[in-house]
């Protein structure tokens, strides 16, 4: 067989010696436009995970890395002269240019030809070439060349970076943050061999310009990076190698493979470099490819669909990550703000895949002070307790802890009633321990319903209803109980989703909406709403909130989400009207808030009002994150407690980009940008993504929806889990804590002794 590899960078090098090693008889070409000595940047960055995959697949190179490699077990964050030390990372660096010389050794040894300063602008000059591995950077021509077929996108993030070196010696690898006259700088740092670093200097193109920094002016950018962090310098001087200021991009392809072309490394897809080095991503894949290659030799097709099989779901972990990542330092503005522990917690935790207890495991020391630091800060004197088990406060409501019970629709009302189901619904979850439940949408009028089976709030009776299940909880648990009050508008009138998701009913009622566009095709075109509707719907929740305190209610929460009737209005993509309710943000707040102000005017101000929003359309031309913040800071100005963020659902061709806490960083931007409390909710299932998301400032109150459809023990489990006493368990299940305490306890400990297990060994020389 006849390969060859477009590309002498380290993903293409490895490839070529794993796949002749394996395979003697095949000759590999490598051909790379540059000298064999070229390099461009300084060091990469390996896991003690990467280099244990490198000895088990070739010792000899695994070796010859390690003789030149610079190892550190500790992580440090410093902003502005403060510094904290986190242990028990595990990474080394490398010159890249020492790693290119070793790899290019090995090569010659196992018998592949490389060529160099060959520069391939046709493939027509490999025709003869069996497998032709791209293998030419994030501007790959041969890619680019067929871009469609590959199905790639590239896009550029705003924050603006310049790749550096320094003799300044470093003993971990060092986040350097600096407020800076400008505004906020990050460099990220690690020594790579004895009197050399790297150090990568990032941050928004507000300060670059505020700067004054030019892209390709090195000397002044040396100069004034110099001077910015002359401390942190400590008297060394930043090196360049072609260090111009750029912009990340972001590759990805749907398709790695076309005919006898595969794809690796930076031409497949980019991971940011604030969570690992694309280099590392790099010979990840070249072992994947490899193997296929040898593994199916006389197929191809087989050998490329294996690899990209082997690889694809892990590939996509690493960027979704790595965008999180990088949204993170994207809104350092926001971040660097917080004191300082907080702040080094959420840099260790900004991607998600960092939570509490991997960080307890790695360095107790520091997650003990980070937890310490918190509980100080609301002034609870048991310095260790949870932050998920701590109170909070909405006017006079105090929630015992910070669990809420997300508004989940269960459809079961007849005739707008709430019956025993409810009652065991919402009551099982307040004796269970939940802070806050949080009821499921009630429709403020019969039009206002999303399905038959929802239940209203208007008529004597059905208050009388509602008052049975609050006073069970009020009675029965420390637990306070919300009411969801909402209008279904052109989202009603629909089926249960188990009859038919988004299907109308046979015979659906009048649907009103900002404008007359319809949810989905099968949908009515609702009417769009005149000033006579406005006030009809106006009246309806003026109503509803007065007898929601009737009810005993100890809060509201608004429906202003997921495209019902208030979202309607502040989306651009269901509001085209040119009225004064209509085009800008703040034309499109009107309406709710004018339904908003109803509310707080006839609900017990003594009592909170919180307002769920959505934070985001997943659709080209939704709300802005612009939007959002004016959207919170318009309710907080008005009287409201709380923001609840949610996100989607506001048009059917909506595309979420799920993933575990995927809505965090938007509860976090309204948070940390108005300063009003916030609820987040998305995908969180278990007591140590709540700690981590409290932590880490990301939210005030953690909402879950599904964990608790099936668990109403959730919090009891949790708290048994975290050995937490709780007091608030009824006297006839308080016999159940001498068993599922120590049961969580031995459970808890046995996760954590496989956790400890599977954490590679150091390769420390």
């Amino acid at each position: 067989m006849k390969i060859s590899v477009i590309g002498g960078g380290p993903g293409g090098l490895y490839f070529s010696i794993l796949a002749k090693k394996a395979n003697p008889e095949f000759q590999i070409d490598v051909y790379e436009r540059n000298k064999a000595d070229d390099a461009f940047g300084f060091g990469v960055v390996f896991s003690d995970e990467t280099l244990s995959e490198f000895l088990s697949r070739d010792p000899k190179s695994y070796e010859l890395i390690r003789s030149r490699f610079a190892y550190w077990d500790d992580l440090d964050i410093a902003r502005d002269g403060q510094k904290i030390r986190i242990t028990g990372n595990g990474f080394c660096g490398c010159s890249r240019k020492t790693l290119l010389q070793l790899l290019q050794q090995r090569c010659r040894e196992e018998g592949v030809i490389l060529h160099f300063e060959h520069v391939v602008e046709d493939l027509a000059a490999f025709k003869d070439s069996d497998v032709i591995v791209a293998s030419d950077g994030i501007n790959s021509l041969f890619r680019d060349k067929q871009a469609t077929d590959f199905g790639t996108t590239s896009s550029l993030q705003k924050n603006k970076f310049v790749w550096m070196g320094s003799t300044r010696p470093l003993d971990a690898f060092t986040y350097f943050f600096r407020n800076t006259p400008y505004g906020p700088i990050v460099a990220h740092t690690y020594q790579y061999e004895e009197g050399k670093s790297t150090w990568i200097f990032e941050t928004s193109p507000e300060t670059w310009e505020k700067a004054g920094f030019v892209t390709e002016d090195e000397e002044g950018t040396i100069q004034k990076l110099s001077e910015l962090f002359k401390e942190e310098l400590d008297g060394h001087g930043l090196i360049s190698n072609r260090s111009h200021w750029r912009n990340f991009p972001i590759i990805t392809n749907t398709v790695w493979h076309k005919d006898n072309i595969v794809l690796l490394g930076d031409a497949k897809a980019t991971a940011h470099y604030s969570i690992g080095s694309g280099t590392k991503l790099a010979m990840e894949c070249a072992i994947a490819l490899a193997d296929a290659i040898t593994a199916h030799p006389k197929d191809i097709p087989q050998a490329f669909e294996m690899y990209e099989q082997s690889r694809r779901k892990r590939v996509e972990m690493i960027q979704h990550a790595a965008k999180v990542s990088l949204e993170w330092f994207e809104d350092m503005d926001r971040h660097i703000q917080q004191d300082f522990l907080p702040f080094a917690f959420g840099v260790m935790t900004r991607s998600k895949k960092v939570t509490l207890e991997n960080l307890a495991i790695r360095d107790a020391s520091f997650t003990d002070a980070v937890l310490k630091d918190f509980n100080k800060s609301i002034g609870n004197a048991e310095t260790k307790t949870p932050p998920a088990f701590t109170p909070y406060q909405l006017r006079q409501m105090q929630l015992q802890n910070r669990i809420v019970m997300a508004p989940m629709e269960q459809y079961a009302a007849k005739d707008g009633l709430v019956s025993d189901w409810h009652l065991v619904h919402y009551g099982s979850r307040a004796t269970g321990g939940v802070g806050l439940v949080l009821t499921e949408c009630v429709a403020v009028s019969e039009e206002g319903k999303i399905t038959l089976g929802c239940p209203l709030i208007s008529s004597q009776q059905q208050i009388d209803s509602w008052k049975k299940i609050t006073d069970f909880i009020h009675q029965n648990s420390k637990s306070k109980i919300g009411i969801q009050l909402g209008h279904s508008g052109r989202r009603g009138a629909v089926k249960r989703p188990w009859e038919g998701h988004d299907e109308p009913i046979e015979t659906p009622w009048k649907l009103l909406a900002p404008s007359a566009i319809p949810y989905n095709s099968k949908m009515p075109v609702p009417k769009e709403m005149d000033r006579q509707d406005m006030e009809n719907v106006i009246m309806q929740f003026r109503n509803a909130a007065k007898n929601a305190e009737l009810a005993g209610f100890d809060m509201i929460e608004l429906q202003a989400n997921h495209g019902y009737l208030l979202a309607s209005f502040l989306s651009p993509l269901t509001n085209n009207r040119k009225d004064e309710y209509g085009g800008t943000v703040t034309n499109r707040l009107k309406f709710p808030l004018e339904v908003f102000k109803t509310v707080r005017e006839n609900f017990d101000k003594n009592r909170p009002i919180s307002v769920r929003i959505s934070a985001n359309d997943w659709a080209y031309g939704g709300i802005t994150p612009e939007d959002v913040l004016e959207i919170a800071k318009a309710f907080q100005q008005a009287g409201a407690d709380c923001i609840d963020v949610s996100s989607g659902y506001t048009v059917s061709h909506q595309k979420p980009a799920y993933g575990r806490m995927y809505q965090t960083p938007f509860s976090d931007a309204v948070r940390n940008s108005t300063g009003i409390p916030v609820i987040t909710a998305g995908t969180i299932q278990d007591i140590d993504q709540i700690n981590t998301i409290i932590l880490n400032r990301r939210a005030d109150l953690v909402a879950l929806g599904r964990p608790l459809l099936l668990d109403p023990g959730f919090v009891r489990n949790a708290q048994a889990y975290e050995q937490y006493p709780a007091g608030d368990i009824p006297k006839a299940y308080e016999a159940g804590i001498s068993h599922l305490y120590p049961y969580k306890l031995s459970e808890r400990k046995a996760v954590e002794g496989m956790k400890k297990a599977l954490k590679p060994e150091s390769h420390k020389k």
